[in-house]
């Protein structure tokens, strides 16, 4: 007899839900991505590459990604400091502190934008220190660095927030018990239960920085081979009527994005079958 991919549940409507599930994810989801991937294959490889294989192109899609990268991981060592202090201490401002960490998913990318170019230009908070220093935020590569750890902040957080309360403060005061020291007992016993969440809000802030539009033109200049991300560069050939060089960097982008998501996902596979096996 074969076996159901499917495990009985107790609870009915199980058919009806899954069915509810597996259309809306085929509407919201597959039928955007499967649209793109149309437009792209009647191109057809050499047409794709064409598209693809300039020097703005590349230099719009290598800004994007790095940038992305790095203020994820940034965000990563920041959200898990923020997460730990919200959850494991008591200080004057704490809620109003934890209220402020939603703050880039409430407020419209547009306006963050204009108020981070505002403190980072050269009459801005930001941007008269960075003067005074000899250097610059507004319309650089460290205006949209900036504007893309504002927005990725709140995913890492939130992620491990919820793990954070979970985890026992005995298994703390057994690791002192057995004698080892703080940073041992935050790589063997915390780091380890942390690790799944914390790849987890990593990869949602990197898939927000590389898609993230609204927040970072008006910081970033927008100059061509220099601060020009590749989602303005798509507006940008959709404005010119170039349908097929918008769906090739599309293409492009869902390629290297995939990869990068499927990489994260493979380390929190292993890091999870780890812990099992501790």
């Amino acid at each position: 007899m074969a076996r159901s991919f499917i495990q009985p549940s107790p609870m009915p409507g199980l058919g009806l839900s899954a069915g509810i599930t597996l259309a809306m994810l085929a509407l919201v989801v597959l039928a955007p991505i499967g649209a793109l991937l149309v437009q792209g294959a009647s191109l057809g490889a050499e047409g794709l590459w064409a598209e693809v294989n300039r020097p703005r192109v590349w230099a719009a899609l290598g800004l994007s990604f790095r940038l992305a990268a790095l203020a994820a991981a940034v965000n990563l060592g920041l959200g898990l400091v923020l997460a730990w202090a919200l959850e494991r201490y008591d200080f004057p401002g704490r809620r109003l502190l934890d209220a402020a960490v939603d703050l880039p998913f409430a407020l419209p990318t547009a306006v963050a934008g204009i108020a981070l170019t505002a403190l980072s230009a050269p009459s801005g908070a930001f941007g008269a220190l960075a003067a005074r220093l000899g250097g610059r935020i507004a319309y650089t590569e460290a205006g949209i660095f900036l504007a893309l750890l504002f927005v990725g902040l709140p995913f890492v957080t939130r992620t491990v927030q919820p793990v954070v309360a979970e985890i026992d403060r005995e298994l703390e005061e057994a690791s002192a018990t057995l004698g080892a020291g703080r940073l041992t007992t935050l790589r063997r016993v915390i780091w380890p239960m942390l690790m799944p969440a914390a790849l987890t809000g990593f990869a949602l802030a990197l898939a927000r920085g590389v898609g993230e539009y609204g927040s970072v033109i008006f910081i970033a200049g927008n100059l061509p081979m220099q601060t020009e991300i590749a989602p303005l560069l798509i507006v940008i050939k959709l404005e010119e009527f170039d349908d097929a060089g918008a769906a090739a960097i599309g293409v492009a982008m869902l390629a290297i994005s995939f990869v990068m998501l499927l990489a994260i996902n493979l380390l929190q596979v292993w890091s999870r079958r780890r812990m099992g096996d501790v």
